[in-house]
């Protein structure tokens, strides 16, 4: 199991901080199955600000409900009863994420996939859709080039995935079950994104390029960056700021920062996501 990984382009972290768990009040990303159905059963994750599963975090939801993630950084709870909108949010922290409670539906005889992305990240989070999975992520059966993903998030119509840990890059096969169901497969581009950058303190009014270098693909992919500590760098272009890679052999993305204050900036660069149906 992938506990414990750095996937945000700037943070970065030494093998032994991947390793320990991070607190409870680090924690940053909350992590909710896009759908829920009505009375089954769900999981979510909760990651902190490098990425890594967090552990001992409530969450609350807009009903009243709250659940605090196990050893794993994730919590596994039952979806309320009422179809509708439904939130969640970091207990002690603003912001909140959205989603969608439906009506209780036939039970799947086999898993399906509608929607996944077409190029993935081979170091970062994705999500597809559809239907019959299951709700507790470590009942689900996920592989990526023949070796086993992490379940981050997971409900029967929504899951959130993380690759293995060495993931080949390319259009790779993806196969997905729940329990005994025969495994659907589809094909994703995977690509590998390198971060060259001087990630030294920043000075007031010191400008940094930030170059994205990607392998597994010489076609052109929209990245974006979030600027994760504002109060040090100002990311040029606004925040979130996008940018479409070169699209060549050298295929590569840039992004500048400007400094505000004397500081070590954060900056979390990841793909645009572009759902599709998936191909075999």
């Amino acid at each position: 199991m992938r506990i414990g990984t750095c996937f945000l382009a700037l943070a970065l972290c030494t093998a032994a901080e991947a390793q320990k768990a991070p607190a409870a009040t680090a924690a940053r990303i909350l992590l909710v199955p896009r759908r829920m159905i009505s009375g089954e059963r769900a999981t979510l994750a909760v990651l902190d600000v490098n990425g890594r599963l967090t552990p001992g975090v409530t969450i609350q939801f807009s009903n009243g409900d709250k659940v605090t993630t196990d050893a794993t950084g994730r919590a596994l709870f039952v979806a309320p009863l009422n179809p509708g909108a439904l939130y969640a949010s970091i207990a002690g922290r603003t912001g909140r994420v959205a989603t969608a409670i439906l009506p209780v539906q036939e039970a799947a005889t086999s898993t399906v996939v509608d929607l996944a992305p077409r190029v993935a990240s081979v170091s970062d989070r994705f999500e597809i859709s559809g239907s019959g999975f299951c709700g507790d992520a470590d009942r689900n059966e996920v592989t990526i080039g023949g070796q086993t993903a992490l379940v981050l998030a997971s409900s029967p119509g929504s899951l959130v995935l993380l690759p293995p840990l060495e993931p080949p890059t390319g259009l790779t096969e993806v196969s997905v079950a729940c329990g005994k169901q025969a495994p659907v497969r589809f094909s994703i581009l995977f690509v590998a994104m390198k971060l060259e950058a001087d990630t030294s303190p920043l000075q007031p009014g010191q400008k940094r390029t930030l170059r994205v270098s990607i392998a597994g693909t010489q076609d052109k992919i929209q990245l974006e960056a979030r600027n994760l500590a504002p109060d040090i760098a100002e990311l040029v272009g606004g925040n979130p700021a996008r940018a479409l890679s070169s699209g060549d052999a050298q295929n590569s993305a840039e992004f500048q920062v400007t400094g505000k204050q004397r500081g070590n900036f954060l900056i979390s660069i990841r793909l645009v996501p572009a759902m599709a149906k998936p191909a075999r």
